[in-house]
């Protein structure tokens, strides 16, 4: 996977269709010096979630200054309307507005219309916001003193997630990872340690991993970036307080990326950073995700396989897996053992925090440390 491409910041002037009182060259310099935090909201049809979302940025309890980045990605309802009907509450509030956007027949993307709303902000911290959340009130403040106190670090938070219950596993994966196991989980199915409605960082720290990818529908533009923040060095960090409600619907722009993209880009962020790293190691799951996962290796990798290993006797017992569709001449074939004789490195594909805990137990029977002997990739 190619790095995101450099692409020059431009400013809203020259994209047009900015509304901001007080703006001129004099004044843009200005604000880039007295902006504290640009709060990054991409709107497409999201007028019944606004209200919501605009009154708890109004009851922020940030000391700082704020400026509220809005970029209208080609709505068929009243959004604007309602964006600029808020206006001058959040300007008494001494919150400035920047509102823009396109009316083209078709959506530019969730990538495209954020980097338009940073591109036009001032801030030097940007608060990224989805239209259809709501932030807790201390949400700006205690991110921007974290992200003050780990300048290279993107800043997430704990969620709650509405309706109450959805998604309720992977809620709770993203309210426990320790701060190590941001890191070491970055290959799971569930994408970002961090999820991206949380994420808080400095300009500059995003100015360094560069641009979200403007490909558009289907494109995990958020994993993409945080794939790209780790190469470059930054850290994700997150404040273990529930600062958003995040909301769960099936017209949440997720939806729109299957899970074949996430797979093909997870198996190569693995290539890349763990298994280069490796001379061999062992899949943990001889079942339909551990095949999988062998047969999307490149060449040189699947040779470092040196075995599956399970639990399940039915399994073990067949002593061996070939892989039938290779084209070598004789087919590869891996062992596979009980989990108690095989030997790490360990790549894991089996669920994370199923019932019983089961997993967890044979981990920890064989004293083995995430990030060095096994990494998490289901």
């Amino acid at each position: 996977m190619k790095p995101n491409p450099t692409k020059r910041l431009r400013t809203a002037e020259e994209d047009g269709d900015v509304r901001e009182t007080g703006r001129g060259d004099h004044g843009e310099e200005e604000r880039r010096k007295t902006v504290d935090v640009s709060i990054i909201m991409p709107v497409h049809n999201a007028s019944c979630w606004l209200k919501e979302c605009l009154q708890a940025i109004l009851q922020q309890d940030f000391a700082g200054s704020m400026e509220l980045s809005v970029f209208d990605d080609a709505s068929t309802d009243d959004s604007r309307k309602v964006l600029e009907g808020w206006r001058e509450r959040m300007e008494d509030r001494g919150i400035s507005v920047v509102i823009s956007g396109h009316n083209s027949s078709q959506p530019g993307g969730v990538g495209f219309a954020k980097n338009k709303a940073v591109t036009q902000s001032s801030g030097q911290y940007l608060c990224f916001q989805d239209a259809d959340d709501i932030m807790f009130p201390q949400r700006v403040r205690l991110q921007y003193e974290t992200s003050l106190r780990n300048a290279n670090c993107l800043i997430g938070c704990r969620v709650q997630r509405l309706p109450e219950g959805s998604t309720e596993r992977y809620t709770r994966w993203i309210n426990s990872l320790t701060q190590d196991q941001l890191i070491t989980q970055a290959y799971t199915s569930h994408g970002p340690t961090v999820v991206m409605p949380t994420w808080f960082c400095s300009r500059k720290l995003f100015l360094k991993v560069g641009l979200f990818d403007e490909r558009g529908k289907g494109v995990p533009e958020d994993l993409l970036f945080f794939y790209q923040l780790l190469r470059q060095g930054g850290r994700p960090f997150r404040v273990d307080q529930g600062l958003l409600v995040y909301r769960y619907h099936e017209r949440a722009a997720t939806h729109s990326v299957t899970e074949e993209t996430i797979w093909k880009l997870r198996v190569d962020f693995l290539q890349e950073r763990v298994l280069s790293q490796w001379e061999n190691f062992t899949i943990w799951n001889a079942g339909k995700q551990g095949r999988k996962l062998y047969r999307c290796l490149s060449l040189t990798n699947q040779k470092k396989v040196k075995a599956f290993c399970d639990v399940d006797e039915n399994k073990i017992q067949k002593s061996f897996y070939t892989y039938e569709e290779s084209k070598q001449r004789p087919k590869p074939t891996v062992p596979i053992l009980h989990y108690k004789e095989a030997t790490g490195p360990f790549i894991i594909c089996v669920k994370l925090d199923m019932p019983g805990g089961v997993l967890e137990e044979n981990l920890n029977s064989l004293q083995l440390k995430e990030g060095t002997d096994y990494f998490h990739f289901n």
